[in-house]
C-alpha cells in the first residue's frame, strides 16, 4: 500500500521530522510505502487532503510553550471531511543558524512565528533590539541567510545539517521541555484509541451555555485533557470550543455523553478517536 503524506515544507521542518517518525512507525506495523509531499503552508497542507491531492496530512496543533496553532484548529472546524488518525508528540530543540561568527553583528532573525515565540526570552537576553521576521516555516527562514553576516534564522539542527549551514547557538528555546503535538489527518474514519477530539458551538451566549456541555462529561466520569476556545468569526463574543477527552468514542459512557451533549450545542463535530505516539 502506498500513502501520500502532506506536511509543512520545505524539507528540514519539524513537521517533516514528525512525518518521518510517523512513517517509521507505520513501517514497523505494516508493509507500506509513503511519499512525502511538502507544502508551503499549514493551510495548503490541510487543503491537499480535503481536496483529494494527498491521503494524509501531518500538521502542528499545539506547543507546550506557546499553546495552540490556531490555523490548524480553524481549518479542522471548517473542512468537514477531516478525521484525526493519530497524534504525534515531538521534542523541539531550536538552533540559531547564521554565517556570522558572533551574535553582535546580527540585526535580523527569521523564523516561523511559533519558533520566534518559543525563543522569546533567549532573543531578548542575547539579541535585544533585533528585528524578528516571521516566515511560513522554520526551513523557509534559511532562504534569507544569503551568506549575510547580519542575518540569522531559527530552525532545527537537522535543517542546518541538511542544508550545510553553520550553527551559531544551540538549544535556544526558553524551556528545555519544549514539545509540539502534531495531528495526522485523513478522510477515512478514525481508527479509535485513547483520546477523542471534538468541537461545538453553543446556541446562545447566556449563563450556563458552556457549563452544561462540560457537566455532561463530568457526570459520565470522563476526563478532559484539553479545552480551547476560538471565535466563530460571525460575531464578537461568539466562540467555538475544542475539547480533547481521554476516552474512545465507542465506549458506552462516551456515547451517552455525546448524545446528551448534542442537545446543548448548536453544531457538534466529532474529529475522531486516536492513539498518541511520543517520539
Amino acid at each position: 500500500m502506498s500513502l501520500s503524506i502532506a506536511h509543512l515544507g520545505p524539507p528540514g521542518t519539524y513537521t517533516e521530522a514528525a512525518t518521518l517518525a510517523y512513517i517509521h512507525h507505520l513501517a514497523t506495523e505494516k508493509d507500506s510505502e509513503s511519499l512525502l509531499c511538502p507544502y508551503p503552508s499549514i493551510a495548503q497542507t490541510l487543503y491537499s487532503v480535503a481536496q483529494g491531492q494527498a491521503d494524509l496530512a501531518v500538521v502542528p496543533v499545539e506547543n507546550s510553550i506557546e499553546g495552540s496553532v490556531v490555523i490548524t484548529l480553524d481549518l479542522l472546524w471548517q473542512l468537514e471531511s477531516l478525521q484525526i488518525q493519530q497524534s504525534l508528540i515531538l521534542p523541539i530543540r531550536h538552533t540559531l543558524i547564521s554565517y556570522s561568527s558572533t551574535l553582535e553583528t546580527i540585526t535580523k532573525v527569521y523564523s516561523h512565528p511559533q519558533a520566534l515565540a518559543q525563543c522569546q526570552q533567549w532573543l531578548e537576553k542575547f539579541l535585544p533590539g533585533v528585528q524578528l521576521i516571521p516566515t511560513n516555516s522554520t526551513t523557509e527562514a534559511l532562504h534569507y541567510l544569503d551568506e549575510k553576516h547580519t542575518v540569522a534564522a531559527i530552525a532545527s539542527e537537522r535543517a542546518a545539517q541538511l542544508y550545510q549551514l553553520p550553527i551559531l547557538a544551540s538549544a535556544i528555546n526558553d524551556y528545555p521541555d519544549n514539545c509540539t503535538r502534531f495531528l495526522v489527518l485523513g478522510k477515512q474514519p478514525a481508527p479509535g484509541g485513547s483520546h477523542t477530539s471534538l468541537a461545538f458551538s453553543t446556541p446562545a451566549n447566556v449563563p450556563g451555555a458552556l457549563l452544561k456541555p462540560l457537566q455532561v462529561f463530568a457526570e459520565q466520569g470522563i476526563n478532559l485533557s484539553r479545552i480551547e476556545s476560538r471565535p466563530t468569526k460571525r460575531s464578537l463574543g461568539e466562540y467555538l470550543f475544542f475539547i480533547d477527552i481521554e476516552a474512545d468514542a465507542s465506549q458506552v459512557a462516551v456515547k451517552t455523553a455525546l448524545e446528551e451533549l448534542a442537545s446543548y450545542t448548536e453544531v457538534l463535530k466529532i474529529f475522531g478517536s486516536y492513539s498518541v505516539l511520543t517520539f
